[in-house]
């Protein structure tokens, strides 16, 4: 297994302050679901990451490989010691190359898009209540078309382990 790191940002809505999302993205075959978490803060520091990690993995293993960017969040010595004591490789993107990590790229476009650009986040709770709403449609409701235009729950194995599409 393999996961993506993505840091997505957006204006306050209604406050002007700058906030910003992490989200783990686990990944199978095909990085349809949206792992497990989505983490509202108005900045995202390396040990939040490694915290962030700290709460999914137990829940849904550790990756082999870990695909971030350059993001200071992602080249830190927090995270570097966390991937190597898990065992766990960090593979980064080159420079200026978001078509490296396509996948994650392609979840940021959707989840701004979709879910931060749409809402008002008035609090930080606020704003976990309806990431977390997205999170359920995006997993459990919305069509996917690298699964065959299925819903990603539907591809989860009994043990929570992402399958292969049929």
């Amino acid at each position: 297994m393999s996961s993506g790191l993505a840091k997505a940002t957006t204006m306050g809505h209604g406050s002007g302050a700058r906030s910003e999302a992490g989200a783990t993205a686990t990944c199978g075959v095909q990085p349809s679901i949206c792992g497990a978490f989505l983490d509202p803060r108005f900045s995202y520091r390396a040990e939040d990451v490694v915290r962030t990690l700290e709460q999914v993995c137990p829940k849904i293993g550790y990756p082999k490989t870990i695909r971030v960017d350059q993001g200071s969040e992602f080249i830190s010595r927090d995270l570097d010691l966390w991937a190597y004591t898990k065992g766990v490789t960090l593979d980064f993107s080159r420079p200026g190359k978001p078509t490296d990590n396509a996948y994650i790229e392609a979840f940021n476009g959707r989840f701004r898009a979709e879910c931060l650009n749409a809402h008002w986040f008035l609090t930080l709770a606020d704003a976990a209540e309806k990431m977390e709403d997205w999170r359920r449609y995006y997993n459990e409701v919305r069509p996917h078309g690298a699964i065959g235009h299925n819903v990603p729950i539907s591809v989860l194995n009994h043990d929570g382990a992402a399958s292969p599409p049929t």
